[in-house]
């Protein structure tokens, strides 16, 4: 008995053959049905085709990564790099204005940290009772040495924990507090300040001798005899 092999069919023909065929005349209906779905699944695409050309960039492909390099050599390329002078003795001596505003932010020896006894040494912050009695000029003046102060604190603290110290963090802190009490009680005053302004203000509006249009004196006292017909007239209508 002869075995007889018969090769398996195309995958591509299988399907034709063994798909069904739809009648002939549903294939207009098909064919709209498929030119509605590509077009709709067109419009939810994120995919964006790319029609411009390219910009013909010489450097396109340099990486610093994979070491490329660039494809032409660069002009600075040739040009030797600083060395730096690790010799004190021949560096260059830079002439520095004593009277130079930012010596404000360091201490009374100009150095970049100061010692916890100096820290220490302050006196107590400014009350509210007290600041009441100062002018607009000296509040201002007053703030900006606190927020000097307070940088040059920052600074400090700063220089202390990258070298790693491991001192004169509590006196800092200390003094960070007493300067930040000042800064509260000049706020509080201003705040004071600013609600008598408006009490004030509203006052004036319906007040008959205050003027705050501008256009003439802002107060005009009457007489003092009006006054004191006006109180008789009052005296005399409770009775």
């Amino acid at each position: 008995m002869s075995v007889r092999l018969i090769r398996p069919l195309d995958r591509s023909y299988r399907l034709f053959v063994f798909s069904e065929v739809p009648p002939s005349f549903l294939v207009p209906s098909l064919s709209s049905v498929a030119t509605s779905f590509t077009s709709q699944s067109a419009l939810f695409s994120t995919f964006q085709p790319q029609s411009f050309p390219r910009d013909r960039n010489p450097n396109r492909g340099v990486s610093a990564v994979r070491r490329t390099g660039p494809r032409e050599p660069l002009s600075v390329s040739k040009l030797p790099l600083p060395q730096p002078v690790l010799d004190p003795s021949k560096r260059s001596k830079v002439s520095v204005d004593e009277n130079h505003g930012l010596w404000q932010f360091f201490n009374k020896e100009r150095t970049t940290l100061s010692k916890p006894e100096d820290d220490y040494a302050h006196g107590r912050p400014w009350s509210t009772e007290e600041l009441r009695y100062k002018s607009w000029e000296d509040l201002h003046s007053l703030w900006w040495v606190c927020v000097k102060e307070r940088n040059k604190i920052a600074t400090q603290t700063f220089e202390r924990a990258r070298l790693k110290a491991g001192y004169g963090d509590h006196e800092a802190q200390r003094r960070d507090t007493t300067v930040r009490r000042t800064q509260r009680a000049i706020k509080q005053v201003l705040t004071e300040r600013w609600y008598s302004w408006e009490d004030a203000r509203k006052t004036a509006r319906i007040d008959s001798e205050v003027d705050l249009s501008g256009n003439g004196p802002a107060y005009t006292p009457r007489d003092l005899e009006d006054d004191v017909l006006e109180e008789r007239k009052g005296a005399e209508t409770v009775v």
